[in-house]
C-alpha cells in the first residue's frame, strides 16, 4: 500500500523540495509513497483569487479564510476519505514520535499548511482538522512543519530504512533520548572512544548505553525524563498489583 500525502499550501512549488531525495527521495521514486501538493488558491471563488482577510475584532496581519479552506479539504478528503487532516500550527498539540508512528502506519495524511496570522479557527470544528505543532517557533509557515511531519512518516514506511530494527533504538522511542554514537578513529584531538565499547562485552555496552540515555534525558530533557519516570512507576505498581493478585 502506498503511503500518499497531499499537502494543502500556497507554496506547491516547496514540494517535493528535500523529499525528493535521498531515503525519501528514493522511496518516492519506488512508488512507496506519494506526494501531491495542492494550491489552496485555486478554491478561491472571486477574481482576484483570494484565500485570507483581515482578522475579526481587528489587529495586525490577514488570516486564511475558512470558506477556502473548507473547499480545499473537502477536495483532499475527497481523494483520501481515511486520511487524517493536520494543521501546522504553533497552537497545535507537540508532534511525538508516538502520533508519527500511528501516521506512518496509515494510508497516508493531509496537510494544511498556514501562513499569514493562521486560519480562522472554525475550520477545525466545521472540518475535523487536527492541529500539530512542531515545537515552540514560528515559521514564516507552515510548509517547512509539513516537511519535517513528513519526512518522519517516510523513513518509517517498509523498506525506506533498509534494515528493519534501524528506527528503533532512537530518541523518544522508549520516551528517552538516544544514547551518544561515536567510530573511528579510536582517538581523536586527544579524546578517546569510551572504553565500554570497545570492549566487546555485549552486556556491559548495552548496560551502559541505558544508563547514558537515562542520564542524558534527565540532565538535557527534564520534561521527559518525568513522564518517563511517571509511566515507569505506573507500570511497576500495575504489575505489582498483578502478582498480589494471583498470589505471586
Amino acid at each position: 500500500m502506498t503511503f500518499a500525502a497531499t499537502v494543502l499550501t500556497l507554496y506547491p512549488e516547496m514540494f517535493p523540495g528535500p523529499l525528493g531525495v535521498s531515503l525519501a527521495g528514493r522511496a518516492l521514486d519506488a512508488g512507496t509513497w506519494s506526494m501531491d501538493a495542492v494550491q489552496i488558491r485555486d478554491f478561491a471563488t472571486d477574481k482576484h483569487r483570494t484565500v485570507d482577510d483581515t482578522p475579526a475584532g481587528g489587529g495586525a496581519g490577514m488570516v486564511l479564510k475558512a470558506d477556502v479552506l473548507a473547499a480545499a479539504i473537502d477536495h483532499a478528503r475527497g481523494k483520501q476519505p481515511d486520511a487524517p487532516v493536520i494543521a501546522m500550527t504553533p497552537r497545535g498539540t507537540p508532534l511525538t514520535q508516538a502520533r508519527v508512528r500511528q501516521l506512518a502506519a496509515g494510508p497516508g495524511v493531509t496537510v494544511l499548511c498556514g501562513r499569514f496570522e493562521g486560519f480562522d479557527e472554525r475550520i477545525f470544528e466545521g472540518r475535523d482538522v487536527e492541529e500539530v505543532s512542531v515545537g515552540d517557533v514560528i515559521l514564516s509557515g507552515g510548509e517547512v512543519g509539513a516537511l519535517l511531519l513528513l519526512d518522519a512518516c517516510i523513513r518509517l514506511l517498509p523498506g525506506v530504512m533498509g534494515a528493519a530494527s534501524s528506527g528503533v533504538e532512537e530518541s523518544f522511542e522508549s520516551g528517552l533520548l538516544e544514547y551518544p554514537h561515536f567510530t573511528r578513529p579510536v582517538e581523536w584531538e586527544g579524546r578517546t572512544i569510551p572504553e565500554v565499547l570497545r570492549s566487546g562485552d555485549h552486556a556491559k555496552i548495552a548496560a551502559w548505553r541505558k544508563q547514558r540515555s537515562e542520564d542524558d534525558t534527565r540532565l538535557r530533557r527534564p520534561d521527559l525524563w518525568e513522564r518517563h519516570i511517571g509511566v515507569r512507576d505506573q507500570s511497576a505498581s500495575g504489575a505489582r498489583r498483578k502478582d498480589e493478585g494471583t498470589g505471586k
